[in-house]
């Protein structure tokens, strides 16, 4: 975790005399939340009320570093705030179905520019591969191609978990290997091992509970959200080692599961 992190709000809860949980660094965790992510709230500075934000809903590409790709219309208002002032944020937020102030989420700062001719191609090219439907007025002469070179990041692992992260770090940053399984994964434990979750918190955060929903998961290790005699609380458990793929998620799952019920018995 970075030295930028702060804890606030909250306490860690029960078990708080263990040694902390490994968890990604927040550079990794913004950088995997952006590339989840597809659409964010842009906030550019108005021209027409000076000073004031100006919200707008913002699908965005992204490249090697992270950086965002607008494909934006001189017509829309944001495009000319930016033509007249380029700094601007970008909101990204995790979508878990639950209470939206407990979720993820990263604030982006930075300078939104137009694309340099010679990047455009590349820029095209991943900005379609997100957005198929784009290629309908990607070529109308009204559209162009804006890029958030980075200054600053913030990040929301959720209650009392936050923390700025420099460009540079969010930069060589890179998203967690099994984002992009992470929804599977996460579907698959809660619809079909929700009583194996219950002996994990048991076992590994010294947690009874009724019922326990796997709200995150990542290389190190995973989160649940518990209901215990005490209420809801949320739990951290690393894995026995660290993962890099859906298999191996599974193998340490089961592993852990066994251990578990082997502790039960």
């Amino acid at each position: 975790m970075t030295n930028s992190s702060v804890r606030k709000h909250a306490g860690p809860g029960p078990g708080s005399d263990q040694p902390p949980v490994p968890e990604p660094a927040f550079g990794e965790r913004a950088r995997t939340l952006v590339y989840l992510g597809r659409i964010g709230s842009l906030s550019t500075v108005s021209r027409k009320q000076p000073g004031f934000p100006f919200g707008s809903v913002m699908p965005y590409g992204l490249d090697d570093h992270g950086r965002p790709i607008f494909l934006i219309s001189t017509m829309a208002m944001h495009t000319q705030n930016l033509q007249a002032d380029p700094r601007a944020s970008l909101l990204v937020t995790q979508d878990d179905g639950g209470d939206p102030l407990g979720a993820s989420r990263v604030t982006l700062l930075g300078n939104v520019l137009p694309i340099p001719e010679l990047e455009l191609a590349e820029a095209r090219e991943l900005y379609l591969a997100r957005y198929t439907n784009s290629k309908y007025w990607v070529d109308f002469e009204d559209f162009s191609f804006y890029r958030m070179n980075v200054v600053d990041v913030y990040y929301v692992g959720g209650f009392g978990v936050m923390g700025w992260v420099s460009d540079s770090e969010y930069a060589r940053s890179q998203p967690d290997p099994l984002a992009d399984s992470t929804a599977e994964i996460i579907q698959h434990m809660n619809a079909d091992h929700k009583d194996a979750l219950v002996l994990l918190a048991r076992k590994f955060a010294r947690t009874e509970s009724t019922e326990a929903t796997l709200t995150a998961v990542d290389r190190l290790g995973f989160h649940v959200r518990l209901k215990t005699p005490d209420g809801v609380r949320g739990a951290r458990i690393a894995f026995l080692r660290e993962v890099r793929s859906p298999a191996e998620t599974r193998k340490v799952f089961v592993e852990m599961v066994q251990q578990a019920r082997s502790s039960a018995g």
